[in-house]
């Protein structure tokens, strides 16, 4: 193998040996998350006027759960090296940063597709699947892992200790996950309220990728797709300048 690739396959080994941890934890917690609310709303909430609540809650979870875990990954994997001091071995072959973008991000793509998949294979007890639109499913699936997965190579750079990354995740990735659509349309939402959920890219991710199931959506996809793939081409251009410059990570 050449260098990034046995980098990635490192990365991806490093998850799938506590994969109950990494996989089968966030599997359970989004159907929780399923059962909990789809068993409240069910009877009182329609969605497009056709949706059963529980049918339109499973592609936003299976969304969430792929971002989160994207991040998730990349930024762990970073700041247990900076801690441990195992990233010096890594330092010390002649990977290019470009090397260390394309093994970190896509192998944390890899663990958040992995978890997506498995949310969506359990939901299927609850709720029948439609694939309107599949093309539209695995493009917003891979560009939405990107993007978390680049957010999370930034964060686990600019990170120093647990605290930190810890916030960046808790006052960042989720409030903007959460407040993205993933339970709800945001056409349920007071004028001022749609407004601002239109400034959160992580509306766009999850609302193209839940067209790609029903072939209806908030707002155009042709929209959420260009608004996401600017979101993670300017992610990107940061990440790789930090790891050309060796930000916080060669000292």
């Amino acid at each position: 193998m050449i260098g990034w690739q046995t980098l990635f396959y490192k990365e991806v080994l490093r998850f799938w040996k506590v994969g109950f941890q990494t996989v089968a934890a966030p599997v359970l917690t989004a159907v929780l998350y399923l059962l909990i609310f789809g068993h409240v709303l069910e009877d009182h909430v329609k969605v497009y006027d056709r949706l059963s609540y529980t049918a339109f809650l499973v592609p936003g979870l299976v969304m969430m759960s792929v971002l989160q875990n994207a991040f998730a990954n990349s930024s762990s994997s970073l700041i247990q090296s900076k801690i441990m001091g195992s990233l010096v071995f890594v330092l010390l072959t002649p990977l290019s940063h470009r090397a260390w973008f394309a093994a970190y991000v896509g192998s944390s793509m890899v663990r958040g597709l992995v978890v997506g998949l498995g949310v969506f294979i359990v939901t299927l007890a609850f709720a029948t699947p439609q694939f309107a639109a599949p093309l539209w499913i695995l493009a917003f699936a891979l560009l939405g892992a990107a993007l978390l997965a680049t957010l999370g190579v930034i964060a686990g750079l600019w990170a120093d200790k647990f605290d930190q990354m810890a916030a960046f995740q808790n006052f960042i990735i989720v409030p903007m996950t959460f407040l993205s659509g993933v339970f709800y349309s945001v056409q349920s939402l007071p004028p001022f309220w749609q407004g601002a959920s239109h400034l959160n890219p992580f509306f766009y991710m999850i609302d193209g990728f839940r067209y790609g199931f029903f072939g209806v959506s908030d707002v155009s996809p042709w929209l959420s797709l260009g608004v996401v793939s600017l979101a993670w081409a300017l992610v990107s251009l940061l990440a790789l300048h930090l790891l050309r410059t060796g930000y916080k990570i060669r000292n």
